[in-house]
């Protein structure tokens, strides 16, 4: 059995516990936004701003449409349709994950107390504060990833680009209805400023370093989405345990758009690794810019880079902050629920790695101090799965070379490696030693430049650009070779 709406089409009847989205609504939600009329006018005089961001700072390519996935209904049998849409008439909205009456906080001093349904007022700062911080990660994506549809090396892979941008935009409005609806006129002044800061503006740039960067090239795309998503995953995976159940639900449901945007980037990076390999066995295990591939080295030195400023996304090993969120049920551990431990862990300790006397070495710490550095923990063994995967390819091709994760101390700029220069192996470095050999660890100008060479659009459905394979499947059961996108200058033809 199917049903069809009129405006999204045809999508299989769930069968479990659903929260239907409302796309009549000038704003489409499941939150009964027409119920609370202050706060929808608030949001419908926010989304002229968004649009007009949109605008500016969104894709750059123009288009007469995309074949993106839309949200239809949130919960246990969570769906989305498929179709050709217009950009700039996605329907953006507010999608939170269905409600648990019965919902315990997990964890912290308050563990066994029912979920908050509104914000305590002692904690109003500490939660508008995440709030905010995780919803100037998702417009600033976007951002740094304005020009990349211009060197697309296929449409497959520009839909792909243009879907991420679509759910991060939708990743902000979830956090800007979180601001309007619980933090009054001070929540509605950061939901403006969320607006106002640009990646790597020189005088109101994107609070978090790794997002003013510049995305200079489809290889640093497919690394960000593997690398810097991923840090995003389990950001959005402890404010899933926030004893503030509307952050929780809201996250919890984003985890599942996050999900494609990996996906995106582990199937880049692979495909990019594939294509190397063949063109090195063509060539007798050698193979660089001047086959038309990106050599293996340079391939490591994206990773090396967008792996370092991902693990500064984690902040401090040890944090104050981090303990205090915990202890007060605002922030919890990844898969909190599934710990065996007390949950509050005021007697607990660790141990951690830091710089003495010029070589690395360890202490221990209390647990509730270094929780940043368990989410680490918890990200690197997930990054990890995706190296073995590349190097899999590396070895179905008879090679011998390898993709690594660079030590956890290498090139890092927040914690207790900042003040250092520790190489890729775990040696720390004076400066003379650390600035003779950096070019062989991170990408040159050079390197850039020469990746920067091959990012020759290929928009033909079904052709792909030589330095990238094809993928094995296309989306949502359509051939690889399906027409994903339809620029703007077909339309008009």
């Amino acid at each position: 059995m199917t049903q069809t709406d009129d405006r999204t089409g045809a999508a299989p009847t769930p069968t479990g516990p659903l929260s239907r989205i409302d796309y009549s609504e000038k704003i489409p939600n499941n939150v009964n936004l027409n119920e609370d009329r202050r706060l929808q006018r608030a949001l419908e005089g926010w989304q002229p701003q968004f649009l007009d961001w949109w605008r500016t700072l969104g894709p750059a390519l123009p288009t007469k449409d995309v074949y993106l996935r839309t949200a239809v209904a949130v919960g246990r049998d969570g769906w989305a349709h498929f179709d050709h849409v217009p950009m700039e008439e996605y329907r953006w909205g507010i999608f939170l994950a269905e409600r648990d009456p019965e919902k315990k906080v997990a964890f912290g001093k308050h563990k066994g107390e029912p979920a908050w349904q509104e914000v305590p007022g002692e904690h109003r700062a500490d939660l508008m504060r995440l709030i905010v911080i995780q919803g100037d990660t998702e417009p600033a994506s976007v951002e740094q990833q304005r020009v990349l549809g211009n060197t697309a090396p296929s449409i497959y892979d520009l839909r792909n680009l243009f879907q991420v941008n679509v759910e991060e935009g939708r990743h902000l409005w979830a956090m800007v209805y979180l601001l309007h609806a619980y933090f009054g006129r001070e929540g509605r002044e950061e939901a403006e400023q969320l607006l106002k800061r640009n990646s790597g503006d020189l005088d109101a740039p994107r609070i978090l370093g790794a997002f003013n960067e510049e995305t200079t090239d489809w290889l640093q795309f497919f690394m960000f989405t593997y690398f810097t998503d991923r840090d995003g995953k389990y950001q959005l995976g402890t404010l899933k345990e926030s004893a503030f159940d509307p952050l929780a639900r809201t996250c919890e449901f984003m985890l599942k758009e996050e999900a494609h945007h990996m996906f995106v980037g582990t199937t880049g990076v692979q495909r990019v690794v594939e294509r190397t390999a063949e063109v090195m066995q063509e060539h007798g295990g050698e193979a660089g810019f001047a086959e038309g591939v990106i050599p293996l080295d340079v391939i490591q030195k994206y990773l090396n880079f967008q792996f370092s400023v991902s693990m500064d996304l984690f902040g401090s090993e040890q944090s104050t902050n981090a303990g205090n969120y915990y202890s007060s049920g605002l922030k919890g551990r990844w898969q909190e629920t599934r710990r065996k431990d007390d949950h509050v862990l005021l007697d607990d300790t660790r141990e951690m790695q830091h710089v003495q006397d010029g070589v690395i070495t360890t202490k221990t710490v209390p647990m509730l101090s270094a929780l940043n550095l368990d989410l680490r923990d918890e990200y690197v063994a997930d990054c990890a799965n995706g190296v073995r995967r590349w190097n899999q390819a590396l070895e179905d091709a008879g090679l011998d070379q390898r993709l690594y994760l660079p030590h956890e101390g290498f090139n890092r700029r927040v914690g207790a490696y900042a003040q250092h220069h520790v190489g890729p192996q775990g040696d720390v470095l004076d400066d003379a030693a650390w600035e003779s050999r950096v070019d062989g660890w991170l990408p040159s100008a050079q390197d850039r430049a020469d990746v920067a060479a091959l990012m020759v659009p290929e928009y033909e459905p079904g052709r792909f650009a030589g330095w990238i394979a094809p993928p094995s499947v296309g989306i949502n059961d359509q051939p690889v070779e399906f027409d994903y996108v339809h620029l703007a200058d077909e339309g008009l033809a």
